[in-house]
C-alpha cells in the first residue's frame, strides 16, 4: 500500500483517522481533493451508476489515505474489517450496492483480494457539502 496518498483535509473538529492497536477507524470521507468537494448532488433513479464510480472511488481514496497515515514503517493494511459505503440518493434509488462496489473494487485493487469484511452500503438523505458519497472503514494493520 503507497503510503503516499494525498492526505485529507479534515472539515471540522475531528481527526481524518485514529488508531487503537493495530485497528485503523477513519472518519467519513467525501470525494474532495485538496479539501474541494469534487463530486456533489443526488444519485438518481434511472441515471447510469458509472457516472458516480469516480465519486466513490475518490471518497475511498481519502479514507486509504487517513488510515495509511497511522502506519508505522514497514506496517500496512492488511483488510478492511468494516466498510460504510454512504450514498446521496433519492428515495427510490435501489442500486446501493451495486454503487459501493466501486468502493469494494478499489480497495481490492490497492489492498488484495478477500480484503474486503463486512459493508454496508446506505442510501441518506443528504451528506456534508451536499456530496455525492462518503467513507468511512475500519482496517486491519499488519
Amino acid at each position: 500500500m503507497n503510503k503516499q496518498l494525498e492526505q485529507p483535509i479534515p472539515q471540522g473538529k475531528y481527526l481524518p483517522a485514529l488508531r487503537h492497536a493495530d485497528v485503523v477507524y477513519t472518519s467519513g470521507m467525501t470525494p474532495r481533493k485538496a479539501g474541494e468537494l469534487m463530486y456533489s448532488g443526488k444519485i438518481k433513479s434511472g441515471a447510469p451508476i458509472e457516472s458516480h464510480r469516480e465519486a466513490v472511488r475518490l471518497s475511498t481514496l481519502n479514507a486509504l489515505a487517513a488510515a495509511t497515515s497511522c502506519l508505522k514503517e514497514g506496517e500496512h493494511l492488511s483488510a478492511v474489517l468494516q466498510l460504510n459505503v454512504f450514498l446521496n440518493t433519492e428515495p427510490d434509488f435501489i442500486l446501493h450496492p451495486a454503487v459501493a462496489d466501486y468502493a469494494s473494487e478499489l480497495l481490492i485493487e490497492k489492498l488484495g483480494p478477500g480484503s474486503i469484511g463486512s459493508r454496508a452500503a446506505i442510501g441518506v438523505a443528504s451528506l456534508p457539502s451536499d456530496a455525492t458519497a462518503e467513507i468511512s472503514l475500519i482496517a486491519k494493520v499488519r
